[in-house]
C-alpha cells in the first residue's frame, strides 16, 4: 500500500455540476499538468471552454491552487485516507478581451463632478 499513497484520484468538478474523472495522478504531478488534463478531457458539447491554462483555475479544500505546486503539497487531511477520490472545483475564467478592457478604461473616466465655490 505504500506505493498507494504517491497516487492520489482526483475528479474534477465543472461549474455545471458534471466531473471529468476520477483520474489516478503520481504525488509530484504538478498544479499546471492537472490543468492540462482538464483541458484535455473537457466535454467538447460544452460552450465557454477553456483555451489555455491560464484560463483554468483549479479549487481544493477552498484554496485556489497555483500552478508551481504539486498534488502532494496541495493535501488535505482528507486525502490520506485509503479509496478516497479528491474532488477539485475548476472555474474558467477568459482573460479580458481588449474591448472589455477599453469599456472598463472608459467607464471610471467619464466622471461628472462638481465644485462649488
Amino acid at each position: 500500500m505504500a506505493g498507494n499513497q504517491d497516487q492520489f484520484e482526483i475528479k474534477f468538478r465543472l461549474t455545471d455540476g458534471s466531473d471529468i474523472g476520477p483520474k489516478s495522478f503520481p504525488a509530484a504531478t504538478s498544479i499546471a499538468t492537472l490543468k492540462e488534463s482538464v483541458l484535455a478531457q473537457w466535454p467538447k458539447d460544452k460552450e465557454n471552454g477553456p483555451r489555455t491554462i491560464k484560463d483554468v483555475k483549479l479549487i481544493s479544500a477552498g484554496k485556489i491552487l497555483e500552478n508551481n505546486r504539486t498534488v502532494g503539497e496541495c493535501q488535505s487531511p482528507l486525502c490520506d485516507t485509503p479509496d478516497t477520490v479528491t474532488t477539485m472545483h475548476v472555474l474558467v475564467q477568459h482573460p479580458a478581451t481588449e474591448k472589455e478592457k477599453k469599456a472598463a478604461s472608459q467607464a471610471t473616466q467619464n466622471k461628472c463632478m462638481c465644485i462649488i465655490l
